[in-house]
């Protein structure tokens, strides 16, 4: 083995020991730490070109090798790869330059926001995060879509490198395995998706007549499931025809004021009523005037809070009356199951973080001896045509191309014993 890789052998050592996995940091602000009107103070707020600016000048700044941003509606994220230990006065400079407006009083505070993490504690967290182990509702896929979103951004603008890839690969090799190995996903705990699911199982016809009363946030993401599902006859009635402009182009759907429902006389099979108003919006005289002489069941979905169809219409009527007090009784049900899954998920994390360990550790080790097999053929050509030159020049050609063959396998064998070390000593 060469002098100069016997050299490099206690360094080797030396970084097992320490475990360079340390590298990895973590800054995570998120629902647990702060209300999520507050977060944007954390973010960068700045368009996709002024973003890439930002980005490139905290690395540079702050020294940092590799760096990927990730932000979404309860959480701000920055993944660092970098060899000095991060302490509070890092994280203040970091977020003082970030945004210089920070208040004192939140700059003197910030170990009460910031979530500082390093090493296997920062890996188990990113592979947490992307498993949707650690969001607001767990098992919300979304945040997997945002993280590999987020690392193909920073990637794109050059400011990941290696040992984020590498920690990218196996963050979604873990996140893919809770997901089908867990139920951590399962039994859906958001209140509209509990609403359309109750109401699919009444085996709903394609054509069935919808109403949409009110056009908020909570009926546009009813709006998103019915033109999922292929629903075509809607019409939405609400207070402002300007609001319920985009609803009414999501579904090719027609609106009128509310105020024109008791005057709808095309008949339904389904309505689907959340407004913002405090009182009941279908009494009974609506409700027959709705009717006409139609008997048939109907199906109402309330998903207002107080309830926007009153109880003589629901206690007089056959219906199929689906409200938001039986839902959030279901979606905590759900909820708690999901919490339940966590522990076979914490258990599929813990295994994926030894294995990223081991692994990146070989990574390091392959790319610390890339030059070997280089030097050591350097060192055989030496050897031949300078040092031994003129012994050699006596030899026959039988014998020459012998001792080559014996050179070459000397060098393969020493290029390969390294390695082997190396690896085993990690495992």
């Amino acid at each position: 083995m060469p002098f100069t890789l016997l050299r490099q052998m206690p360094l080797l050592n030396a970084i097992f020991l320490c475990g360079m996995i340390s590298s990895y940091k973590v800054l995570t602000i998120t629902h647990q730490h702060l209300n999520v009107d507050q977060l944007d103070i954390f973010a960068i707020k700045e368009s996709d070109d002024a973003l890439e600016s930002k980005l490139n000048a905290l690395k540079g700044d702050f020294d940092i090798a590799e760096l990927q941003y990730l932000s979404t509606c309860n959480r701000v994220s920055y993944l660092m790869y970098k060899e000095d230990t991060i302490n509070i006065d890092f994280v203040r400079s970091f977020f003082k330059s970030l945004n210089p407006n920070l208040e004192k009083s939140v700059l003197e505070n910030l170990s009460n926001y910031v979530l500082i993490l390093e090493g296997v504690q920062a890996v188990n967290h990113v592979f947490e995060l992307a498993s949707s182990m650690d969001s607001l509702v767990i098992g919300e896929r979304e945040i997997f879509r945002q993280y590999k979103e987020s690392y193909k951004h920073c990637k794109s603008i050059s400011i990941t490198g290696d040992n984020l890839r590498l920690l990218e690969r196996y963050t979604c090799t873990t996140a893919k395995q809770v997901y089908s190995e867990t139920g951590i996903g399962e039994r859906p705990v958001s209140i509209v998706s509990l609403a359309i699911k109750k109401f699919m199982h009444s085996n709903p016809e394609k054509d069935a007549r919808i109403l949409i009363i009110g056009a908020g946030e909570t009926n546009k993401l009813v709006g998103k499931f019915l033109k999922k599902h292929g629903f075509t006859e809607v019409t939405i009635f609400n207070r402002s025809l300007d609001n319920a402009k985009e609803l009414s182009e999501l579904l090719a759907a027609p609106s009128f004021h509310l105020s024109e429902l008791k005057n709808f006389k095309k008949g339904f099979d389904v309505v689907c009523i959340c407004t913002a108003a405090n009182d009941v919006i279908i009494d009974e005289s609506i409700y027959t005037s709705l009717l006409g002489e139609d008997k048939d069941e109907k199906v109402l979905i309330d998903l207002a809070v107080p309830r926007n169809i009153g109880k003589d219409v629901t206690e007089k009527y056959p219906v199929n009356y689906i409200d938001i007090d039986g839902l959030r009784l279901l979606a905590e049900e759900n909820m708690q199951f999901r919490k339940k899954e966590l522990v076979k998920a914490r258990k599929i994390v813990k295994i994926n973080v030894a294995k990223f360990s081991t692994v990146y550790q070989q990574r390091q080790v392959e790319k610390m001896l890339v030059h070997v097999p280089t030097q050591m053929h350097d060192l055989k050509d030496r050897a031949l045509n300078n040092v031994y030159k003129e012994q050699l020049s006596g030899l026959d050609d039988s014998t020459k191309n012998l001792i080559e063959e014996m050179m070459d396998y000397m060098v393969k064998k020493c290029i390969s014993v390294p390695m082997k070390m190396a690896k085993s000593s990690i495992k």
